[in-house]
């Protein structure tokens, strides 16, 4: 199925998976493709001889967000609404509490904290632990912070391996803020440091925190151990029996004499304790083989652009190099408000990574299509590869060809096209999270020269895209989210262009309240015939209302035009509210918009059902 007619619903790799209610009538669950939604947690564990109680938390003199902080970090606020097992449990859980706050006061750099806790009036300290406590009622439970002044870093020495280190690059800097989270993220990365130079066990020696509560500093002398610098040695592979052995330590980059760095070590991979006698130092990769077949089922719904699903079957590790077969196929255009005919694609698709280095990845693919939107009719075969290559953690490129021949009719006529085309990609991606991020920004580049043998007309497509993403709270709560991208296509009139080449916007990966290829250029009969030139703009603000469930309101724009440079005049808005539903696998997304610009032919409003956020 087409990116272009909206987002998957569900793509997941599940033996057939199926929609069922959940058995327990109480739970108000189901399960939808293998995953159970909506479900709480709950505790079935009884509680002995059960004690309720009720907490007021105070902090004379402290600003709002650090009371707040001290509420969301105390256990007891957070469990005042479920009984405790008896006296015991209370004295248990009150000094595990004043444990904690300490912890979150100290994280604040307030070093001169005081936390009291009574019970029934009485200090935690003098009540005996064999007291006990009348149920008839809450017992009440009094917690009083006094937070005392913030600290600032004060003196800073990095001794051992670390001496000449910069303390300011590691936010030790002589005045900035001292809490301990600070601290020990510093440690963290100095360590880490150090291991990037081939130290695999550097470590902490020596700490010495002294605060002065005269001058509210805190002095801090770390003193780091570097150990041995030590290469790669003997190399052990356990737990897989399909992947072929020597290439799994290929993929991992782990080659013998290689000089040790920490990018290596992970859950599944293992330095050993201590060096080998030669001085090198063993490594041990732990693999599990997943299942050899796999297949799937999806869906897309849109009120406008009408419904679709999808399946698809796939064949891993073919040859013991982690090759992978996977066939594709889709109807879509269901119940569509202007389509009188459906959809139909296939797709052969094989992929073998590490054919140039364990960053590289080939893939190849067949496909067949029958496409009926709005704009054109096309019946279409096409084959292509191409390369991905990852140059660094977050910049990826990629190079491709692919050859297709193509009957297509649109608003200038019958053509037939054999087509070759070049795409090139350039991507920079430092987003926190894939499906659900909160910071750091993506920046897509698109290049593809096309050249058309039966018409003889040449062109090239260019296309960027930046996606940017903040939160607007420590907690991430509130995420504000932008988009902007923009194209052109150079070299050739809008008729000696294949259709689905052109430029349109419109739908809910695109300008949402409109269907797909709703804006742009259309000719007299109002057939749209796409254009050369294209701009497209969204900003979100994103809300975590609760662990499970977001809100998402919304404006997007966009304009589209025969002209071959992108332009803002003509734009076309749509705006509205979304709900999120967070699952494992990423949020499932329920749009709703309504065009701002609205014309003769246009919804008046638009739903969108998809998985993971808009962009």
């Amino acid at each position: 199925m087409s990116a272009r007619r909206g987002m998957r619903l569900i793509a997941l790799s599940a033996a057939l998976p199926a929609v069922l209610l959940a058995s327990a009538p109480q739970a108000h669950a189901f399960k939808l493709f293998g995953f159970t939604l909506f479900e709480g947690k709950r505790d079935i564990t009884p509680v002995i001889d059960p004690l309720s109680y009720r907490v007021a938390l105070t902090a004379p003199g402290s600003d709002a967000p650090l009371v707040r902080r001290l509420r969301s970090a105390s256990t007891l606020v957070a469990g005042q609404s479920r009984p405790v097992s008896g006296a015991a449990g209370l004295l248990a859980k009150a000094r595990a509490d004043r444990e904690v706050l300490v912890a979150t006061l100290y994280e604040e750099a307030r070093y001169d904290a005081v936390v009291e806790i009574t019970i029934e009036g009485r200090p935690l300290d003098a009540i005996p632990p064999d007291a006990t406590f009348p149920a008839a009622k809450p017992v009440p439970v009094a917690i009083e912070v006094h937070a005392g002044e913030p600290y600032r870093i004060g003196k800073v020495v990095l001794a051992g391996g670390a001496a000449g280190y910069d303390p300011a690059a590691y936010d030790l800097a002589p005045g900035a803020p001292a809490g301990s989270a600070t601290v020990l993220k510093a440690e963290s990365d100095i360590v880490l440091s150090l291991k990037k130079k081939g130290h695999p066990f550097a470590r902490v020696a020596d700490r010495q925190i002294v605060a002065d509560h005269a001058t509210h500093r805190l002095d801090v002398r770390l003193d780091f151990a570097t150990g041995p610098q030590a290469a790669f040695g003997d190399l052990s592979v356990t737990g897989t029996k399909a992947l072929d052995k020597p290439f799994v330590a290929y993929m991992a980059d782990i080659r013998r004499g290689k000089l040790y760095t920490p990018e290596t070590d992970s859950v599944r991979v293992k330095p050993a304790e201590s060096l080998a006698s030669d001085g090198s130092l063993p490594v041990s990769i732990g693999v599990t083989d997943r299942k050899r077949h796999f297949l799937g089922i999806g869906a897309t719904l849109s009120n406008i652009d009408g419904a679709g699903i999808e399946g698809y079957w796939g064949d891993r590790n073919l040859f013991g190099r982690a090759e992978r077969l996977r066939l594709d196929a889709s109807i879509a255009g269901i119940g569509a408000r202007s389509m009188s005919r459906l959809d139909y694609d296939a797709k052969l698709a094989f992929t073998k990574p590490g054919v140039l280095g364990p960053e590289s990845k080939f893939a190849a693919d067949f496909g067949i299509s029958f496409d009926h939107p709005d704009a054109y009719d096309k019946f279409s075969v096409s084959g292509g590869a191409g390369l991905t290559y990852q140059f660094t953690k977050h910049q990826t490129a990629s190079v491709g060809a692919e050859l297709e021949w193509a009957r297509v009719d649109d608003a200038y006529g019958t053509s037939r096209h054999l087509l070759l085309s070049v795409p090139l990609e350039y991507a920079f991606d430092d987003r926190d999270n894939k499906l659900d991020p909160a910071k750091g920004f993506r920046i897509v580049l698109d290049g593809e020269p096309d050249h058309d043998f039966l018409s003889n007309a040449s062109y090239l497509r260019l296309r960027g895209q930046i996606t940017a993403y903040r939160a607007l709270d420590p907690k991430n709560r509130f995420v504000l989210a932008g988009r902007l991208a923009a194209g052109t296509i150079l070299g050739a009139s809008l008729p000696d262009i294949i259709a689905d080449k052109r430029y349109y916007a419109g739908g809910g990966g695109s300008v949402r309240g409109y269907g797909f290829q709703a804006i742009g250029p259309r000719n007299p009969d109002g057939t749209p015939t796409g254009g050369r030139a294209f701009v497209e703009t969204s900003l979100e603000l994103r809300f975590r209302a609760t662990e499970k469930f977001g809100l998402v309101s919304f404006i997007d724009g966009g304009s589209v035009t025969d002209a071959q440079v992108p332009t803002f005049s003509g734009m076309r808005f749509g705006a509205g509210v979304g709900l999120r539903y967070m699952t494992g696998f990423g949020p499932l997304r329920l749009d709703a918009a309504v065009p701002l610009n609205r014309q003769p032919g246009d919804a008046n409003f638009g739903l969108y059902a998809g998985i993971g956020q808009a962009f």
